[in-house]
């Protein structure tokens, strides 16, 4: 994982100072990019404990298309809650707009399963394209998407993810959004028969928080060590199917957690 450490020294030495939403204040940089060949092992962060646990049952979470926290409550997962509306729910973020888009007849459209079938059928195709970003529905979302768009592109060495992020926490919620994106293409390609082959991330506001900077250089002095390997049960054949006992992590020896504030 060193080309995120190196994201993450150039973020702290060279972001330029900015206030935010939060009130908080960033470090940032504008239009960096990340970079990971799947083959080389599961992109899991080394540096610190990054709890794998949470990021299977979110992605399984917004797999099922949800707007509410009933299914991670269930398993123990919680570091959602800070957004819930008072009605309860999330309004529709990104399981919504995945599975469940409102089209213009008011029909949903499940995008992923789309974009997995045309993978299946056409997998050369320049349209294997899931979006987010639904600006009729950015009102009534709890928080609107940071990682807004992803594409899949089937080549001879195997499928590659290309994610569009347009608001990125290089702290704590970069690590959660490479592995969950690693799971995602690693799922489809199981599903597709197909070999996986690259992470991209492209970053749009790519920030370290102010209160991040000691957590940072904790983390910069730490040698990475090798990357975990990932395991799907071979019995899965939907993308639907998937339940946390079908997704096995190896040799996942990370260094210890460093605990940071979330600005919410």
């Amino acid at each position: 994982m060193h080309a995120y450490l190196k994201l993450l020294k150039k973020v702290l030495e060279q972001g330029e100072e900015r206030q935010d939403r939060t009130g908080v204040g960033t470090y940032s940089l504008f239009g960096e990019q990340f970079r990971h060949c799947l083959k080389e092992g599961f992109p899991l962060l080394t540096t610190k404990k990054v709890y794998f646990r949470s990021i299977v049952y979110e992605l399984l979470w917004f797999l099922r298309g949800e707007d509410h926290p009933k299914f991670l409550h269930e398993h123990n997962v919680h570091f959602w809650d800070p957004w819930l509306k008072p009605d309860g729910t999330f309004g529709p973020i990104y399981g919504v707009q995945w599975r469940r888009w409102k089209g213009y007849d008011g029909k949903p459209i499940d995008q992923l399963k789309q974009v997995i079938e045309t993978i299946k059928k056409d997998p050369y195709s320049r349209r294997l394209v899931v979006s987010a970003w639904n600006v009729a529905d950015l009102p009534a979302m709890a928080l609107p998407p940071c990682h807004v768009l992803f594409q899949f592109y089937v080549s001879k060495k195997g499928l590659s993810l290309h994610l569009y992020q347009r608001s990125a926490d290089i702290f704590i919620g970069v690590p959660f959004n490479i592995a969950s994106y690693a799971l995602l293409t690693h799922m489809v390609a199981h599903v597709c028969d197909l070999e996986v082959n690259e992470l991209i991330i492209s970053f749009g506001d790519l920030h370290l928080y102010k209160n991040h900077v000691e957590q940072a250089r904790l983390q910069l002095q730490r040698t990475p060590r090798p990357l975990p390997v990932l395991h799907l049960d071979p019995q899965v054949k939907s993308i639907d199917d998937f339940q946390f006992e079908h997704i096995r992590l190896e040799g996942y020896v990370p260094h210890p957690a460093i605990k940071a504030p979330v600005a919410v």
